[in-house]
Parts: structure tokens; sequence; C-alpha cells
């Protein structure tokens, strides 16, 4: 995403250095990036950021024999939201990079193959990278369901907030993976056969603890 004066694959930590909005601006704006794909990022890092809320919340007295568990928890969703956040200007990139291989010459025979052959590899590109945010969400995913049974009940509802973020993180991630992986020829989008299911699991598990949180509210 671009800051007022540089582009929106410039830097690495684009995403991270923008206000909420200059972001939603770009986002709006009729330009190539960012996308779907960056929100899908952002998704998974709003939701490792719940989860290291709450966590922070929990270090009460009475959470001293949880202490090693939520601390592990803290740092690890620290991590996860900063990967997140890289894979938000990663995919602001890979599609930036898929545009410019279709706009490479195709007027002789070899020009046409290095075309072919540059497209390909940035269709693969921009499916890794939202099947590396899928990743991310499963993660955070994991750590929100570990911490709900210990968490502080104070701020129970943002770990549902955070499963949901993560099944938004998961599904957007599908769309991006699937329409990449349709103009790949056929057997090259094989490699991401196993994420795509795995994103159904995901999202089953996400609205699981949702449900969990919303029964834990209603007792």
């Amino acid at each position: 995403m671009s800051q007022p004066s540089t582009s929106s694959t410039e830097t690495a930590s684009s995403f991270g250095r923008a206000n909420l909005a200059q972001y939603l601006s770009d986002l709006a704006a009729k330009i190539p990036a960012p996308g779907g794909g960056a929100v899908a990022a952002l998704h998974a890092a709003q939701a490792a950021a719940l989860v290291a809320m709450v966590a922070r919340y929990t270090t009460r007295a009475k959470d001293a024999d949880n202490r090693p568990v939520v601390d592990r928890i803290i740092e690890a969703a620290d991590a996860a939201r900063d990967r997140a956040l890289a894979l938000a200007d990663a995919d602001a990139a890979a599609f930036t990079a898929v545009g410019a291989a279709y706009k490479l010459p195709k007027d002789t025979p070899e020009n046409l193959a290095a075309r072919t052959a540059a497209i390909n590899a940035a269709l693969i590109e921009a499916a890794r990278v939202p099947a590396a945010v899928v990743d991310e969400a499963d993660e955070v995913l994991t750590l929100a369901a570990e911490l709900f049974p210990i968490g502080n009940p104070n701020v129970v509802t943002d770990i549902g907030a955070a499963a949901d973020a993560c099944r938004a993180a998961a599904a957007s991630s599908q769309l991006n993976i699937e329409i990449n992986v349709a103009s790949l020829p056929a057997g090259e989008g094989d490699r991401f056969a196993t994420v795509l299911i795995r994103i159904n699991e995901l999202t089953a598990r996400a609205d699981a603890l949702h449900a969990d949180v919303v029964h834990a509210v209603r007792s």
C-alpha cells in the first residue's frame, strides 16, 4: 500500500507504517493494489493483535498458573501479526508482478515463451502469498482456541472477533488462490490443493470458536 509520496510496493514496511485513512483511501482508489489479498492479510494481522490483547489482559495475579502459556501466546501472536503485515505488502507486490508479466512483449516466439514463463511464475507467487496468509490465520486461530478457556472473561468477545477475522482471512485468501490457480496450466496449481482443503477446515473451526464464545457470553 502506498504512502502519499511512495508507490504501493516501494518498501517492505508500507502497510505497517501507513495510517488507516490512507490505507482505506488507497483501497478505494482505482489502482491495482492494495486489494482483496492485502485485506485478507490484514484480517490475519488484526486477529493476531486481538489474541495478543486478550492474552495481555490475562496477566492478573489470579492468572499466575497460566502465565507461561499466556506469555507464549503473546509472543506467538505478536510474531504472527508482523508476518501478516509483511504478507500484505507481499500481496501488493505479487499482484503488481502479474500485471507487469502480462505486459511483456509477445511479438516473437522467444518473447512469447519468456512472457508465458513470467506470467506463470507471477501467478504462482500471487497464489503462494494468500496461501501463506492461510498459514498465519491457522496459527492465530489455534492460539485463540488455546486462550479461550483461560483468557480474561471480561474480553472473551475479542477472542470471538479474532476467530471471525481468521475466518475472513482464510475465506478471502481462498478467492485469491482460486483465481490465480485457474489461470495456470493444468497441473501447475496442484500444489495449492492441500491449502484449499485446509481453508474449509479452518473456517469450520472459526465458526465453532465463535459459537463457543457466544455461548460463554450468554451463560
